[in-house]
């Protein structure tokens, strides 16, 4: 998610609130976050052939650049903006904060490089963030850095001479895989994306019932709803595959819900062709994504990462070049936790963050819900997914989704 130096892939986390802000407040937030988190007291040094995290003793504050708000969808066209911004000053931190300022409401537009945020890192940080300035009197703790993946491994981990056997071959075999592989050209433009939208209350709450009716999950429903509307859209040139990251704070204990992290494990999952019925499919997707997390052996894949440090280039390369074998990565962050009223302000809204990947196959889905209300973010780059079979895909997923409801029940 660093992918170098020169390329910027950064997150931006959007909340819509009224009310009033003090401007003095939002910086004294801020400063209490930094100093809660390590990483933003670091830079990245890409000098070399493993870029580090090291901690700047002269750290700059988090910047707010604030710019003023006229209409609803400036947020959009400020993330797009974003996207393309490098954390590269010498003594600033990797975050940073926009506020589109207006008579009466606001949005607040959260910065980070992917590399050192995931789904929960962001939420988390926006979290802080409205709740302290709302109360900047309120304290954070700190907590330490990790200083090497074995910090994140328990005690009775332990790398045989096996696995180490093991973790030089399969580092060889990728040396191997990727030499054969074309790594260079065809890299996409900056002509990345986002399509938005959300879905009513009413639609969503129907959503999850009808979800709880048929022994499914939302998630399950919204990754069939997607293939099924990329096979319409695309035809044969539809994959029927989705990968979804898995937080990996449910392995790792000394991950915290509050800790600064970005590493998820995935699962490829794989629509079921032979059955016509949506809620079957759905519920043989659910079973499928519970077997593939259950599986899952998180700290040999943390362990087993580090022997591939000497291929990360090639596999940059390879992902700027290859279509991949699945439709679209599908991020659903859950019930967004953020409370909606304080003191002097209320959030009417969280949009869905937005990420525009360097990637050839760059088709992403995140997915939350806030306020009773269902919110998407599909994201892509107009040389792999144009966007208006972007958008057929999101009418048709929801067309699909509608269509759902009246199906009969599972008996």
């Amino acid at each position: 998610m660093h992918v170098d130096a020169k390329t910027p892939l950064n997150c931006v986390f959007t909340a819509k609130v009224s009310g009033s802000i003090s401007e003095e407040n939002l910086h004294r937030a801020l400063h209490k976050i930094q100093q809660k988190h390590p990483l933003l007291q670091m830079n990245i040094d890409a000098t070399g052939k493993t870029p580090y995290f090291v901690l700047n003793e002269n750290m700059g504050k988090i910047p707010v650049r604030i710019t003023e708000r006229a209409t609803n969808d400036d947020w959009l066209a400020e993330s797009k903006t974003e996207w393309y911004k490098l954390f590269d000053a010498p003594n600033l931190p990797l975050a940073r904060v926009v506020w589109l300022r207006g008579e009466t409401e606001s949005e607040f537009l959260l910065v980070l490089p992917h590399c050192i945020c995931d789904g929960t890192t962001i939420l988390n940080l926006m979290r802080e963030l409205m709740t302290l300035t709302n109360d900047p009197e309120q304290e954070l703790a700190p907590y330490p850095s990790f200083l090497c993946v074995r910090d994140l491994l328990p005690n009775d981990f332990t790398i045989t001479r096996a696995g180490h056997f093991k973790g030089k071959i399969f580092a060889a075999l990728g040396r191997l895989f990727f030499f054969f592989k074309a790594t260079s050209g065809n890299n996409t433009s900056r002509g990345n994306y986002a399509v938005h939208w959300k879905i009513s209350v009413d639609d969503t709450k129907k959503l999850l019932l009808k979800c709880k009716e048929e022994n499914t999950t939302v998630h399950a429903a919204i990754c069939v709803a997607f293939m099924e509307a990329f096979k319409h859209v695309q035809g044969t040139g539809a994959h029927g595959k989705v990968i979804c990251p898995v937080d990996i704070r449910r392995f790792v204990e000394t991950i915290k819900q509050d800790t600064m992290f970005a590493f998820a494990p995935i699962a490829e999952l794989k629509l079921d062709q032979t059955e016509s019925a949506f809620w079957t499919k759905t519920r043989k997707l659910k079973t499928d994504l519970e077997a593939k997390i259950a599986e899952m052996k998180v700290y040999d894949l943390l362990s087993m990462s580090e022997y591939f440090h000497s291929s990360v280039n090639k596999m940059i390369g390879f992902l700027k070049t290859t279509k991949g074998t699945h439709d679209v990565t599908l991020s659903n962050m859950g019930l967004l936790n953020i409370p909606k009223t304080y003191k002097n302000f209320v959030v009417e809204t969280i949009y869905s963050p937005t990420v525009a990947f360097p990637w050839k196959n760059a088709n992403t889905l995140v997915v939350s819900t806030f306020n009773g209300q269902l919110d998407f973010s599909l994201m892509s780059n107009e040389s792999f997914l144009r966007e208006f079979e972007a958008w057929q895909i999101k009418d048709r997923a929801m067309e699909l989704i509608k269509e759902s409801f009246n199906e009969l029940a599972n008996v």
